[in-house]
């Protein structure tokens, strides 16, 4: 047994670089973790196609397919590995790109071993862990936290794992406002302040996924947060 307990947790680490594949993959498997380690980005499909992993730390630049076109791949096989990108300092254009790409959150490098120990640990705890196995239900839309599966009247709404977990956050406090820091606490389990853009950015993807399917649900409450709240009859 792990000291952390964490065997049965699958992780794929993606990057060209050596240093940067062991140490990462060397600071996961100390948390104890199962690790497997790619360098570019067929590998990285190549192993996913043989054991989806849980999580999946992917480099944006690899010397064959760019980790953004690897994360579009695998989403566009229906792979719900949740994924971590690394990105260029600085690269704002590339941490949108990464999350329209599926992607679950980024660490911009040069980054500390550390950070990336509590993203992982963030992403898995909201993929895999602590959902009680509730059916939600608000208006017209059932999140069914068991099967994992989100409803929009007889319509599957396919989510990433994060868009899940936003959601699962407003379903448990319907027509109450929440702040981007109160989601950032809540969904990504930050503590050391993470960036409110990030929330804006899943927000919108949320809500352009439940209001193709009928009225808007998800309220900007300007200056306070948002509010999950059904249009009056």
């Amino acid at each position: 047994m792990s000291p952390a307990g964490n065997d049965d947790q699958r992780i794929l680490v993606v990057d060209d670089e050596p240093s940067i594949v062991d140490a990462v993959a060397t600071a996961l498997r100390y948390e104890g973790y199962d690790v497997e380690e790619a360098a570019s980005g067929r590998a990285a499909l190549a192993a996913v196609a043989r054991v989806e992993p849980d999580l999946i730390v992917l480099d944006w630049m690899l010397p064959d397919l760019e980790g953004i076109e690897v994360g579009r791949r695998l989403r566009a096989k229906g792979v719900k590995s949740a994924v971590l990108f690394l990105t260029a300092k600085d690269a704002t254009e590339n941490k949108v790109e990464a999350l329209r790409a599926g992607g679950d959150d980024y660490v911009t490098k040069p980054f500390s071993l550390a950070e990336v120990v509590a993203r992982v640990q963030a992403i898995l705890r909201r993929t895999a862990g602590e959902l009680p196995g509730d059916v939600l239900r608000f208006a017209d839309v059932v999140l069914d936290e068991q099967r994992h599966e989100v409803f929009r009247g007889e319509t599957r709404v396919d989510l990433t794992a994060t868009e899940f977990s936003l959601l699962r956050y407003f379903l448990l406090n319907p027509r109450r406002v929440v702040s981007k820091g109160q989601i950032l606490q809540n969904v990504w389990r930050y503590d050391f302040g993470g960036n409110s853009n990030v929330v804006e950015t899943y927000v919108s993807y949320l809500r352009k996924k439940l209001d193709s399917l009928g009225p808007p649900l998800i309220r900007t409450v300007r200056q306070a947060g948002y509010m999950l709240e059904a249009e009056q009859e």
